[in-house]
């Protein structure tokens, strides 16, 4: 479903991005770990078209040449970001919120199933409809953003340290519910900081460091190789 090829990003003289290459499937959850720094919110941003890659890079999702269309263009083509911070509007209610998941043109019609499906996920959303996004603890705002997320109906969802700044209770039930996402044929790929728990929902998972693929493969090997615990796992929860 998508396709990376020789993807590079540069800021200036920065190079956050050299050569990468990626792929996922329909319905598959990946997950990309590495340090800060290594690159990977620019990976997604890239994905997202909020960044523009340098020539020669090449990005794919179900055939379509994603370097062709502008960032409203790869919603409407079937991809969400949920970026780093949340990005939700603390000002408008969680319905408020809700609605603006639907206003691309694919996700118009299915409005209302799309929302039973968002409700169905996060039961407590529904409990908090009118309720002002910024008075909800983080956690609840993580949910509010997935739900945005997936209004729009998406068929690939790109989710950036969806866990940061979460307790460990709430942070075990966004990690059950990315996988229920999953469940639903929803493709996602996932850059987050706690990589013993990405790999242990993930099928398969890609190291990413200085800006390169340093390694991909299996995510239940790669939880059991001695490198990947030694440089990803030994602070894990």
């Amino acid at each position: 479903m998508l396709e990376l090829n020789a993807v590079a990003v540069r800021y200036g003289h920065h190079r956050a991005l050299e050569d990468v290459g990626l792929q996922l499937g329909q319905g598959e959850l990946v997950a990309v770990l590495g340090a800060n720094g290594a690159g990977k919110s620019s990976l997604l941003q890239c994905i997202a078209r909020l960044v523009d890659p340098e020539p020669g890079s090449r990005l794919r999702f179900d055939g379509c040449d994603l370097l062709r269309l502008q960032p409203h263009e790869v919603v409407e083509a079937g991809i969400a970001l949920v970026p780093e911070g949340r990005g939700v509007f603390g000002e408008l209610s969680v319905q408020e919120n809700l609605r603006l998941g639907a206003y691309a043109r694919r996700a118009r019609a299915s409005q209302a199933q799309s929302l039973a499906r968002v409700l169905a996920l996060f039961p407590r959303l529904g409990q908090r409809m009118a309720q002002s996004v910024a008075t909800m603890s983080g956690g609840e705002q993580q949910m509010v953003a997935l739900g945005r997320a997936l209004m729009s109906c998406p068929r690939l969802l790109l989710l950036d340290e969806p866990s940061l700044g979460l307790s460990p209770l709430m942070s075990g039930e966004l990690f059950k519910a990315i996988v229920r996402i999953k469940a639903l044929g929803v493709g996602v790929l996932m850059v987050e900081q706690n990589a013993r728990k990405s790999l242990a929902i993930a099928e398969r998972a890609y190291l990413l460091g200085n800006g390169r693929v340093l390694g991909s493969g299996a995510a239940r090997e790669l939880a059991l190789d001695p490198a990947v615990q030694a440089a990803y796992l030994g602070g894990g929860v």
